[in-house]
C-alpha cells in the first residue's frame, strides 16, 4: 500500500478510516447520526462537540476511563510508553503486587485505547496519541473543575505570569543555575521535579512536617489554601515551588511534583479488569426455579386482583397527575401488601397497557380493553408479558415517595417516573445474573461495584436524586425480579436466562410445567365459607368473586359468603336457582343447609323495595314494609314522604337512595324508567383502547446494519464532493471562478461539457440551485443529456438523479490525480 502520511486532524483520521471501521463509530455514537453528517470533517466537528463528548465519555467502562484522563494529563500528543507509564508507574516505588498490576495495565491498555480510538475521543498514532480537544478540557484539571485523577496544573500552567524576580527565589532555594529568561527558569524547574534522583535529594532536606503537608495534596484535590504568613513547612515547599500560589490564599502542588511522589501514577487504584461478581449462595437450580415459579403465580394473582379492584372504575387522577398518596394505601390494604410494593404492583400494570386513564371529564384509572385479552391468556403467557414489559419499561416505581428536583413529591403513574437509564441497568444486572453457574445468587455489594466500574461517569439522573441513580436501579433491580418471579431465592431461574437469551416462547415453555393446573372445583364448609385448595379456572373465580368475598389468600384460598355478597350476585341476574345450581356443580362437597338458607332468604327479600328516579323513589307492594322505613330514625336524612300507599318519594339521588336502604339492612333493587329491575354487571367499565406508555429512551437508539451502512455511503459521498480535485480554469479565463465559490460557465458550455461528460462516461463538478434557493456543490457522472434535463450519478447523495439544466450555475472537470 505504500508509506502513509500520519493524520494531522481527527478529520484526516476518520478519511483513513475504513467503512466497517465508520460504522463501528456511528453505532457506538448513534447520536452523531442525527442527523446524517454530509461529509468526513463535519463528522469530526459533531464528535467533538461537548454533548457528544460527555455522552462518550459516560458510556465508558472504568479503566478506558482512566486511560482518558491519563491522557487528559499527560503531554499533548503523548507517545505509548508515557501513557503506559502514567498508569502503570515508573517502576521505582516499593508497593505490593505492582508488577502483578503492572502486567494487568500493560494486557489491557491495548483494549482500552482501542475503545477510545473507535469512539474517536484519541486518535494518531502510537507515538503521537492525541485525546480530543473537548475530552480533555472535560478531563484535565483546573481550579474549577479539578482533575478525576487529583493532579493539578504543571509548573509552566501554574507559573503563567508570575514575575521573573519570584521565578529566580525558586531557582535560587532549588540551587539552580540562575537565568534571566523565565521560560528557561520554568523548563529548569520541571526538569528538576521529573529528575527521580534530584527530587528525592530535596525531599530529603524537607522537614517531617511539609512532607505531612505533600502527603494531603499528592492524591488530590491539590489545592490548599494557606495565611498571610504561612507555617514554616508550608513557607520552605512555597519557597522551593513545591507549593505554587494560584491566589493570595491559594496554593497548588505542580503535577510533575506530585507525579514524583506518586511514582509517576496518574491514578492511586488503577483498575484495568473489572471486579468479579461474587456469589453469596449456591442453591439447587430447580428449588430456584420452583420457588421462581411460585412467585410468578403470586405475580398474576396480585395483578387481577388490582385489576378486579378497579374493575368498576379505579381512583381518581390528581390534577398534577398520578395517584393520590390516600388511593395507594387503599390499594396497598387491598391487595395485602406495602405501599412500595403496590406502587410496583400498579406501575407494572400500567406499563404492561393493562391499565390506564378513561379520558372521561371525572378522569379515573381502570383497566383497558387489552387487560380482558391478557386475562384469556394462559399463565405462562401472562408472566412473560409482563416480564417483558418491566425489562423494556422506563417506569421507576422505586422512586414513588421521594422528591423531583423541585420538592415535589413523587406519586405512582405520575409523569415524572421515568428514567431512561432503567432498561440499561436492568437487563445489565439480569446478565451478570446469567454469568454466574445456575442456581447462585451473587453478591449485591459486588454485583454493584461491577456496575459502577462498567459505566462510572453514567448519572441520567436529575441534580436532586444524586449522580448514583444507576445504583439505586440496581438494588430495586433486585427486589423486583425477586417480587416478578424472575428470581428466585435470590438466583436467576431458567426461565429467565430463556427470556433474555431465547425468547418469550422458550421461557413460557419452560415456565408452564412449574405453574399448578387451575381446579374446576371449591369445597363448601358450613360455616358459610368456600375453600379454593389452588388456582380456579377463570370462569369459577370469576362468578366465585362475585358470590363470596375473599377472607384469607396464601396457598389456598379462602372465601365466605355473606348477605351482601349474595346479593351482589343477584343484582348482577343471577337468580337463586342459578346459585344453588352452580355451587352443587363446582363443590367437592355437598352443599352445606345454613349456605342453601342464606340464598333463599336473601333471594326472597331482593327486589321487594324498588327504587327508581323522581328526584327518587321508594316503591314496594308491602305497606308495611314502607311504614317501618318511616319509622326508622337511619331514614331521617333521606326526607323520605309517602306519594302514595306503595310509594316513597326521597331527596337524594337514587344511587345514594339505594346505598342507604342496603346500609340499613334491606335489600333494594334499582329500577329502569318501565319498571324492570336495573342488573348490574361487575367488569362493565374499561377505558378505551389504550397502548402502553413509550419508554423514554436514554439518547438515540442503536441503528441497524442497513442503516449504518446508508449513513457511511452517503457520508463517503458527500466527503467525495467536497474534497474532490477540480480542473479550474486560468484566473481571468472565460468561466473562472475564484477558489471556493460556486462554477460559473454560461448555457452553451454547461450544455456541451455535459453532453461530452455523458459520452466518456467521466465525472464532472457542478453548481446547483434548487427550487428554495439552496446552492450546493455535487460531483455527478451523466448518463443522459435530453430535454433540458441531465440525468447521471450523483456522488454527494450516492444515487441517480435528473438536474434541470438551467439551474445547474456552472460546470467543470476533475483534476486528473496523480
Amino acid at each position: 500500500m505504500g508509506t502513509t502520511t500520519p493524520p494531522r486532524t481527527l478529520a484526516e483520521a476518520l478519511r483513513a478510516r475504513g467503512d466497517e471501521s465508520l460504522a463501528g463509530l456511528l453505532r457506538a455514537r448513534p447520536d452523531l447520526l442525527n442527523p446524517v453528517p454530509n461529509d468526513i470533517t463535519q463528522l469530526a466537528t459533531r464528535a467533538g462537540t461537548r454533548a457528544s463528548v460527555v455522552r462518550a465519555l459516560e458510556h465508558l467502562d472504568r479503566f478506558a476511563l482512566q486511560t482518558a484522563e491519563a491522557l487528559a494529563v499527560a503531554p499533548d500528543p503523548a507517545p505509548y510508553d508515557t501513557l503506559l507509564s502514567l498508569l502503570t508507574g515508573d517502576g521505582l516505588d516499593d508497593g505490593e503486587q505492582r508488577d502483578d498490576m503492572g502486567a494487568a495495565i500493560t494486557a489491557a491498555l491495548p483494549g482500552a485505547l482501542a475503545t477510545l480510538r473507535e469512539q474517536a475521543l484519541v486518535w494518531g498514532e502510537d507515538d503521537r496519541l492525541r485525546l480530543v480537544r473537548t475530552a480533555r478540557e472535560l478531563l484535565a484539571p483546573s481550579p474549577q473543575h479539578p482533575s478525576p485523577t487529583g493532579l493539578g496544573p504543571t509548573v509552566a500552567e501554574a507559573t503563567a505570569g508570575m514575575s521573573p524576580g519570584r521565578l529566580q527565589e525558586i531557582l535560587a532555594a532549588t540551587d539552580l543555575p540562575a537565568t534571566h529568561d523565565p521560560v528557561s527558569a520554568v523548563a529548569a524547574l520541571s526538569a528538576l521535579f521529573t529528575d527521580r534522583t534530584r527530587m528525592a535529594e530535596l525531599l530529603d532536606t524537607a522537614p517531617v512536617e511539609a512532607l505531612s503537608v505533600l502527603d494531603r495534596l499528592v492524591w488530590g484535590p491539590p489545592y490548599g489554601e494557606v495565611t498571610p504568613n504561612p507555617t514554616p513547612p508550608v513557607k520552605w515547599l512555597r519557597d522551593r515551588g513545591l507549593l505554587l500560589p494560584v491566589s493570595t490564599r491559594t496554593v497548588v502542588l505542580p503535577r510533575e511534583a506530585a507525579l514524583h511522589l506518586r511514582a509517576g501514577r496518574a491514578h492511586r487504584v488503577p483498575e484495568p479488569a473489572p471486579p468479579a461478581v461474587a456469589a453469596a449462595a449456591e442453591r439447587d437450580p430447580q428449588a430456584v426455579d420452583r420457588a421462581a415459579a411460585g412467585q410468578a403465580f403470586t405475580a398474576l394473582s396480585t395483578i387481577e386482583e388490582l385489576l378486579k379492584l378497579w374493575d368498576g372504575g379505579g381512583p381518581t387522577i390528581l390534577r398534577a397527575g398520578g395517584l393520590s398518596v390516600r388511593e395507594l394505601k387503599r390499594a396497598a390494604t387491598a391487595l395485602d401488601v406495602s405501599e412500595p410494593i403496590a406502587a410496583f404492583w400498579i406501575e407494572l400494570a400500567y406499563g404492561a397497557g393493562l391499565l390506564a386513564s378513561d379520558g372521561e371529564t371525572d378522569e379515573r384509572y381502570a383497566p383497558t380493553p387489552a387487560s380482558d385479552e391478557w386475562l384469556d391468556l394462559p399463565a405462562e403467557d401472562r408472566w412473560t408479558h409482563l416480564a417483558t414489559a418491566w425489562l423494556a419499561g422506563t417506569r421507576t416505581p422505586g422512586l414513588v415517595g421521594g422528591q423531583d428536583a423541585k420538592g415535589r413529591a413523587l406519586s405512582a403513574l405520575g409523569p415524572e417516573l421515568d428514567r431512561s437509564a432503567a432498561p440499561d441497568v436492568r437487563r445489565r444486572v439480569l446478565t451478570l445474573f446469567a454469568e454466574l453457574p445456575p442456581g447462585t445468587a451473587p453478591e449485591a455489594e459486588t454485583l454493584l461495584r461491577r456496575l459502577r466500574w462498567e459505566r462510572p461517569l453514567r448519572g441520567s439522573a436529575p441534580a436532586a436524586e444524586g449522580s448514583d441513580l444507576r445504583s439505586r436501579l440496581a438494588l430495586w433491580t433486585l427486589n423486583e425480579a425477586e417480587l416478578l418471579g424472575i428470581t428466585g431465592r435470590g438466583a436467576l431461574s431458567a426461565q429467565a436466562r430463556a427470556l433474555l437469551d431465547e425468547g418469550e416462547q422458550t421461557a413460557a415453555a419452560l415456565l408452564s410445567p412449574l405453574l399448578p393446573d387451575p381446579l374446576d372445583h371449591v369445597l363448601l364448609q358450613a360455616d358459610l365459607t368456600a375453600v379454593a385448595p389452588g388456582p380456579l379456572e377463570r370462569p369459577l373465580a370469576d362468578m366465585l368473586s362475585v358470590l363470596a368475598d375473599v377472607e384469607s389468600k396464601g396457598g389456598a384460598t379462602v372465601y365466605r359468603f355473606t348477605p351482601g355478597s349474595v346479593r351482589r350476585a343477584l343484582d348482577a341476574g343471577q337468580a337463586a336457582a342459578d346459585l344453588h345450581a352452580f355451587l352443587a356443580a363446582h363443590s367437592r362437597t355437598p352443599v352445606p343447609q345454613p349456605l342453601s338458607y342464606l340464598i333463599d332468604d336473601v333471594a326472597r327479600r331482593h327486589g321487594h323495595l324498588r327504587i327508581g328516579a323522581a328526584s327518587a323513589y321508594v316503591r314496594c307492594d308491602d305497606e308495611a314494609v314502607l311504614n317501618e322505613i318511616l319509622a326508622d330514625r337511619r331514614s331521617t336524612g333521606l326526607r323520605l314522604r309517602r306519594l302514595a300507599p306503595t310509594v316513597l318519594a326521597a331527596q337524594t339521588d337514587p344511587g345514594s337512595l339505594l346505598e342507604a336502604l342496603r346500609d340499613m339492612g334491606y335489600a333494594p333493587a334499582a329500577e329502569s324508567a318501565e319498571g324492570d329491575v336495573l342488573i348490574t354487571r361487575a367488569g362493565a367499565r374499561r377505558t378505551p383502547p389504550r397502548t402502553p406508555p413509550a419508554p423514554v429512551p436514554e439518547g438515540p437508539p442503536t441503528p441497524d446494519d442497513t442503516l449504518l451502512g446508508a449513513a457511511v455511503r452517503a457520508i463517503r459521498a458527500g466527503d467525495t464532493a467536497a474534497t474532490v480535485a477540480r480542473k479550474e480554469p486560468q484566473e481571468g479565463a472565460p468561466g473562472s471562478t475564484p477558489s471556493g465559490t460556486l462554477p460559473r460557465t454560461t448555457p452553451a458550455e454547461t450544455l456541451a461539457t455535459v453532453q461530452a461528460a455523458a459520452m466518456t462516461g467521466s465525472t464532472v463538478w457542478i453548481g446547483y440551485v434548487n427550487a428554495d434557493g439552496a446552492a450546493s456543490q455535487r460531483v455527478i457522472a451523466p448518463v443522459r443529456v435530453e430535454g433540458g434535463f441531465v440525468t447521471g450519478y450523483d456522488h454527494t447523495a450516492d444515487e441517480v438523479r435528473t438536474y434541470p439544466l438551467h439551474r445547474i450555475t456552472g460546470v467543470a472537470e476533475l483534476a486528473e490525480e496523480g
